[in-house]
């Protein structure tokens, strides 16, 4: 791992425009899904990111091609598939790589992946993925390092599958395993974010019949092959959350560019109820947060459509810094408020009882040596480091740049002082 740090220092007012990346928990399924096409499959507004490598290295080693035809445009050719698993070096590194079990299952009948890596941000189990596997007619065998799973010997067969919480990830794994199921599968209590209804529309391009992305109930057909299909990655919500929050935190003027409003709604309404402007125009979205005098807000973190966990961190910085006292309750993730600890040594006042936390605003930060303990909590130290007095350096960063495209740089273009040195 390398020892590169972030310094960050009190910057002025944020301003100008910055353009949103590809969405990373989009295209990393994307990706995961051009397994199941038996041509070449075109993918647009591929962010650069380590994860996405990481997406790369694993779809080569089970005997993809992939070609870099421009930047950020990318094209699988998955015409032969030549191994079923995941090497555990690779799947380590990232949580996502357990994406390709749902498509290798269906494409090839059999699938074994290692146990996966990532975040360290609390259980996320895979039996929801497991228990769709299983219904779908596949015999499933876990090891202390691995799990497999096998197809029968009439392949996958479509069945009703309900999943006790909306999880993403299941909710994509098994979409994938059931497009070649043999008759109908219906997920119930599925989850609703845009990154699934992205993927939707990717299988449907490549010759699949799902219908009801987007809500609890998706139904899908089983089909006898899927084909090669081109797509353009939905735009990056939690980067989007990022970037409002830049402008809220620093009581700037940005004009966000390449936004869908609709995903960012929850955000959207939380930062007008404390006071910052936040308007569609023709070129994207406007936030501006020009009134001293902000005020706090609570907010829940839910499943999509609710306000998502993954801007919880960053917007927890922001309304450090605002007048009055917050509660900020954390559903999704247990392990949810690790930045928490990093953010008080910074001058926050912040108590958490087990997955509330309570913030007594209006605190004058002051930089700190601190840790990206995660991907968002390391978002959050730089959006704090904006506004403190003096240097923050936070260090493990490769935490942020997992996620975050060009992060350096696109705040540089908005007037941050943020600078990336290696030690």
């Amino acid at each position: 791992m390398d020892v590169a740090k972030f310094l960050v220092q009190k910057s002025e007012p944020l301003n100008g425009e910055v353009v949103i990346s590809g969405a990373k928990n989009a295209v990393l399924p994307l990706m995961a899904s051009a397994i199941l096409a038996e041509e070449k499959c075109i993918i647009r507004d591929v962010p650069a990111l380590r994860d996405v490598d990481v997406m790369k290295d694993i779809l080569r080693s089970l005997g993809s091609e992939i070609n870099e035809l421009e930047e950020s445009i990318i094209e699988i050719n998955t015409e032969k598939i030549l191994k079923c698993e995941a090497e555990f070096d690779l799947v380590s590194k990232m949580r996502a790589s357990f994406l390709v079990m749902g498509p290798l299952l269906a494409r090839v009948g059999r699938a074994k992946v290692h146990m996966p890596g990532g975040c360290s941000i609390g259980a996320r189990p895979i039996d929801l993925h497991l228990k769709g596997f299983e219904a779908l007619g596949a015999e499933i065998i876990v090891k202390d390092n691995y799990v497999e799973a096998i197809a029968g010997p009439q392949g996958l067969v479509g069945n009703s599958i309900y999943l006790d919480f909306p999880s993403v990830g299941a909710t994509e794994n098994i979409m994938s395993a059931a497009v070649l199921a043999k008759g109908t599968t219906y997920i119930e209590n599925a989850a609703e974010e845009p990154e699934i209804v992205d993927q939707a529309n990717f299988l449907n391009k490549m010759g699949a019949k799902i219908k009801g992305a987007g809500t609890d109930t998706i139904k899908i057909e089983g089909v006898e092959s899927l084909h090669g299909a081109q797509h353009t990655v939905i735009p990056d919500r939690i980067e989007t959350g990022t970037f409002m929050l830049a402008a809220a935190i620093t009581h700037g003027q940005i004009l966000i560019k390449n936004v869908v409003p609709d995903h960012v709604k929850p955000i959207t309404a939380k930062l007008r109820e404390c006071g910052v402007t936040v308007e569609m125009g023709d070129e994207g979205m406007y936030v501006i947060a020009d009134n001293p005098d902000l005020v706090a807000t609570d907010l829940k973190t839910l499943p999509y459509p609710g306000f998502p966990t993954d801007i919880q961190s960053p917007f927890m910085a922001f309304l450090t810094t605002v007048n009055g006292a917050s509660t900020v309750i954390e559903t999704v993730f247990e392990n949810r408020f690790m930045h928490v600890a990093e953010l008080n040594r910074m001058g926050a006042n912040i108590k958490t009882d087990g997955n509330r936390a309570m913030i007594q605003g209006a605190k004058q930060l002051e930089g700190a040596q601190v840790i990206a303990t995660d991907l968002r909590g390391g978002a959050a130290l730089v959006l704090a480091g904006l506004v403190a007095q003096g240097t923050t350096e936070i260090s493990e960063i490769y935490h942020i740049e997992r996620g975050y495209e060009k992060f350096t740089d696109k705040f540089r273009g908005l007037g941050a002082n943020i600078f990336r040195i290696e030690d």
